[in-house]
């Protein structure tokens, strides 16, 4: 199962799913199971960060994916990179030509693709890959 069809600042130029990457897929069914068990509360799940909100409204990417938590949402993905000569906060990566230009940085840099649903919410980290260096 791919989590993410389409378009992804983090997958190779094909779409395929990012080569050297961590995957959260299995972290985050199990922060849905705690969740739908009622170890984690709803508060607990959804709690995007403004800034995170922000981005994924006016940055963010669509998909078909509904929000596992709200089911009334189609998710979006966002896309950070940090490291050195990058602000701190991150830049948030809108563009694939943006990202291929990152990738050829010779100073080292990391990405993380994070999904997020503007109705209520959920987040959770989805990708990390290395970049440039």
């Amino acid at each position: 199962m791919t989590v993410k069809p389409g378009f992804s600042a983090l997958a190779g130029d094909d779409g395929a799913e990012p080569t050297a990457a961590v995957d959260y897929r299995l972290a985050r069914e199990a922060t849905l199971q705690a969740w739908r068990s009622g170890q984690l509360k709803r508060h607990e799940v959804c709690d995007a960060q403004r800034e995170l909100h922000r981005n994924a409204e006016f940055c963010g990417r669509p998909t078909e994916r509904q929000c596992p938590v709200c089911e009334e949402t189609d998710l979006v993905e966002v896309t950070y990179v940090f490291g050195s000569r990058l602000p701190k906060h991150g830049r948030c990566v809108t563009t694939q030509a943006e990202m291929q230009r990152l990738e050829r940085r010779t100073a080292p840099a990391t990405g993380y693709e994070v999904e997020v649903c503007t109705g209520c919410g959920w987040n959770h980290l989805i990708w990390r890959r290395e970049l440039g260096g």
